[in-house]
Protein backbone atom coordinates (compact mmCIF):
# COMPACT_ATOMS: atom_id res chain seq x y z
CA UNK A 1 0.00 0.00 0.00
CA UNK A 2 1.16 3.57 -1.05
CA UNK A 3 1.41 6.39 1.54
CA UNK A 4 -0.76 9.05 0.29
CA UNK A 5 0.34 12.55 -0.18
CA UNK A 6 -0.54 15.42 1.89
CA UNK A 7 -3.52 17.43 1.45
CA UNK A 8 -1.86 20.53 3.51
CA UNK A 9 1.63 20.74 4.44
CA UNK A 10 1.87 24.14 6.85
CA UNK A 11 5.27 25.90 7.37
CA UNK A 12 5.79 27.73 10.70
CA UNK A 13 3.44 28.10 13.48
CA UNK A 14 -0.08 25.81 13.29
CA UNK A 15 -2.42 26.44 15.81
CA UNK A 16 -4.56 23.78 17.49
CA UNK A 17 -7.67 25.29 18.57
CA UNK A 18 -9.95 22.88 20.62
CA UNK A 19 -13.81 23.99 20.60
CA UNK A 20 -15.30 24.26 24.08
CA UNK A 21 -18.93 23.05 22.74
CA UNK A 22 -20.22 22.97 19.43
CA UNK A 23 -20.16 20.44 16.10
CA UNK A 24 -16.33 21.36 14.90
CA UNK A 25 -14.36 20.40 17.78
CA UNK A 26 -10.60 21.55 16.47
CA UNK A 27 -9.45 24.19 14.52
CA UNK A 28 -6.11 24.06 12.71
CA UNK A 29 -4.74 27.40 11.77
CA UNK A 30 -1.79 28.10 10.21
CA UNK A 31 0.07 28.73 6.54
CA UNK A 32 -0.13 26.58 3.61
CA UNK A 33 1.26 27.58 0.21
CA UNK A 34 2.15 31.02 1.16
CA UNK A 35 -2.15 31.25 2.26
CA UNK A 36 -3.01 31.45 6.07
CA UNK A 37 -5.97 28.84 6.14
CA UNK A 38 -8.44 27.28 8.92
CA UNK A 39 -9.05 23.51 8.51
CA UNK A 40 -12.11 23.02 10.85
CA UNK A 41 -12.63 18.67 11.54
CA UNK A 42 -16.66 17.86 12.36
CA UNK A 43 -15.45 15.67 15.21
CA UNK A 44 -13.68 15.34 18.82
CA UNK A 45 -9.44 16.43 18.54
CA UNK A 46 -6.96 14.25 20.03
CA UNK A 47 -6.17 14.65 23.69
CA UNK A 48 -2.70 14.93 23.43
CA UNK A 49 -2.62 16.72 20.60
CA UNK A 50 -0.38 20.30 21.86
CA UNK A 51 -2.11 23.57 21.25
CA UNK A 52 0.74 24.44 18.53
CA UNK A 53 2.93 22.95 16.48
CA UNK A 54 5.81 24.19 14.66
CA UNK A 55 4.65 23.11 11.08
CA UNK A 56 2.89 20.14 10.10
CA UNK A 57 1.11 17.70 6.82
CA UNK A 58 -2.19 16.49 7.08
CA UNK A 59 -2.97 13.66 5.31
CA UNK A 60 -6.34 11.78 4.57
CA UNK A 61 -5.89 8.22 5.79
CA UNK A 62 -9.67 7.19 5.12
CA UNK A 63 -13.19 9.15 4.32
CA UNK A 64 -13.72 9.96 8.34
CA UNK A 65 -9.74 9.37 9.34
CA UNK A 66 -7.25 12.41 8.68
CA UNK A 67 -3.36 12.24 10.15
CA UNK A 68 -1.68 15.47 11.47
CA UNK A 69 2.25 15.01 11.39
CA UNK A 70 4.88 17.31 12.69
CA UNK A 71 8.41 16.57 14.18
CA UNK A 72 8.15 13.10 14.57
CA UNK A 73 4.85 12.84 15.94
CA UNK A 74 1.55 12.24 14.56
CA UNK A 75 -2.18 12.42 15.94
CA UNK A 76 -4.93 10.57 14.33
CA UNK A 77 -8.34 12.68 13.98
CA UNK A 78 -11.63 11.53 13.55
CA UNK A 79 -13.55 13.55 11.87
CA UNK A 80 -16.70 13.35 9.44
CA UNK A 81 -16.26 16.42 7.98
CA UNK A 82 -13.32 18.88 7.62
CA UNK A 83 -14.09 22.31 6.35
CA UNK A 84 -11.45 24.53 4.55
CA UNK A 85 -11.35 27.84 4.78
CA UNK A 86 -8.57 30.33 2.90
CA UNK A 87 -8.06 34.17 2.78
CA UNK A 88 -8.25 34.35 -1.03
CA UNK A 89 -8.42 38.23 -0.87
CA UNK A 90 -4.85 39.36 -1.64
CA UNK A 91 -5.05 37.32 -5.29
CA UNK A 92 -8.21 38.46 -6.04
CA UNK A 93 -7.36 42.34 -5.71
CA UNK A 94 -3.99 41.40 -7.37
CA UNK A 95 -5.72 39.82 -10.32
CA UNK A 96 -8.39 42.76 -10.94
CA UNK A 97 -6.62 46.05 -12.60
CA UNK A 98 -7.00 49.54 -10.89
CA UNK A 99 -9.55 51.97 -12.13
CA UNK A 100 -9.08 54.54 -13.93
CA UNK A 101 -9.57 57.52 -12.15
CA UNK A 102 -11.91 59.97 -14.00
CA UNK A 103 -10.75 63.31 -15.48
CA UNK A 104 -13.66 65.18 -14.12
CA UNK A 105 -12.15 64.12 -10.48
CA UNK A 106 -8.91 64.77 -11.30
CA UNK A 107 -9.33 68.30 -12.54
CA UNK A 108 -11.56 69.04 -9.04
CA UNK A 109 -9.35 67.78 -7.06
CA UNK A 110 -6.51 70.07 -9.39
CA UNK A 111 -8.13 72.78 -8.44
CA UNK A 112 -8.58 72.46 -4.75
CA UNK A 113 -5.01 71.70 -4.44
CA UNK A 114 -4.13 75.02 -6.43
CA UNK A 115 -6.71 77.06 -4.20
CA UNK A 116 -5.81 75.51 -0.93
CA UNK A 117 -2.03 76.88 -1.88
CA UNK A 118 -2.75 79.97 -1.52
CA UNK A 119 -4.08 82.11 1.15
CA UNK A 120 -6.75 83.86 -0.87
CA UNK A 121 -7.73 80.03 -2.27
CA UNK A 122 -7.80 79.55 1.33
CA UNK A 123 -10.25 81.84 2.41
CA UNK A 124 -12.11 81.21 -0.70
CA UNK A 125 -12.75 77.48 0.35
CA UNK A 126 -13.80 78.55 4.42
CA UNK A 127 -16.31 80.76 3.12
CA UNK A 128 -17.75 77.76 -0.04
CA UNK A 129 -17.73 75.10 2.82
CA UNK A 130 -19.66 77.65 5.38
CA UNK A 131 -22.27 78.83 2.84
CA UNK A 132 -22.43 74.93 1.98
CA UNK A 133 -23.19 73.67 5.72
Amino acid sequence: MSAAAPLYSFSGRLECRRAAAGALGLTLVGRAAGELLQLAFKGAPPPDLPAVLEGGELTRVSPERYRLSSSGRSWEIAASALHVHCDVGAAFYAALPPRPVPWQKRMLWGLVLALAARPLGRRLLVRLRRALQ
